[in-house]
């Protein structure tokens, strides 16, 4: 027994998801193709995945939103916990990155679910906000640029409704962020991110030991 969060070294994790994990053929394949190429290391975990698949469904999301698509894991999972006439907004940067994802989308049949917005996120957040979409997404899930987290945070915050979940990723920055000799431009800034939140009143939170560390913010209401 014990009364804080267990230690995983490899024996357990393989443990853990040889009883845990589901994934479909097409996601493995996707992590294959994706362990491949430059920055592989930006995959989320499979079973993070699952659990925020699970997540999705059990806030009953029919709108989500998605910061930092990648090569589509993450999309297809959230996209895929949606029901038959939900939605998922798609931001991401990169045309080369996406190719691959639009590829799993038309596989996984999802290309009618999910609404791909290629460009610089804080500005289609903001889009979406002068569209008068404020409030409307009951998921949000952010994954890019952590410098840029603090912006994409206070948009999402807007953009979720409430009673909505927000999951910010790699919040625990493969350890680093507890190195206080590291001072790293990404690992300060993930610093700075997790203090800003610990003190922001207006949502709960609860930082999950899943991945690369996987923070929930509950935005109260609704």
């Amino acid at each position: 027994m014990s009364n804080r969060t267990l230690s995983i070294d490899d024996r357990v994790y393989d443990y853990l998801l040889s009883v845990s994990l589901k994934e479909s053929d097409l996601l493995r394949q996707l992590r294959k193709e994706t362990a491949a190429i430059e920055f592989s290391e930006m995959q989320i975990a499979p079973e993070q995945g699952q659990f925020m698949a699970l997540l999705v469904k059990l806030i009953g999301a029919r709108r989500a939103l998605e910061i930092g698509t990648f090569t589509g894991y993450s999309s297809i999972i959230i996209a895929s916990a949606l029901p038959q006439d939900g939605e998922l907004v798609c931001c991401d940067d990169s045309e080369e990155w996406t190719a691959m994802a639009r590829k799993y989308w038309q596989q996984a049949g999802l290309e009618d679910r999910i609404n791909f917005k290629l460009g610089d996120a804080g500005a289609t957040l903001q889009s979406l906000i002068d569209e008068g979409q404020e409030g409307t997404f009951d998921f949000i899930f952010i994954d890019a640029d952590k410098q840029n987290y603090p912006l994409y945070y206070e948009l999402s915050l807007k953009l979720l409704r409430a009673g909505g979940l927000m999951a910010v990723d790699n919040t625990l920055w493969s350890g680093d962020v507890a190195d206080p000799g590291n001072m790293e431009p990404g690992t300060q800034a993930i610093r700075r991110f997790n203090a800003m939140l610990k003190q922001d009143e207006r949502v709960e939170i609860s930082l999950v030991t899943i991945g690369d560390g996987l923070t929930l913010v509950h935005k109260p209401g609704g």
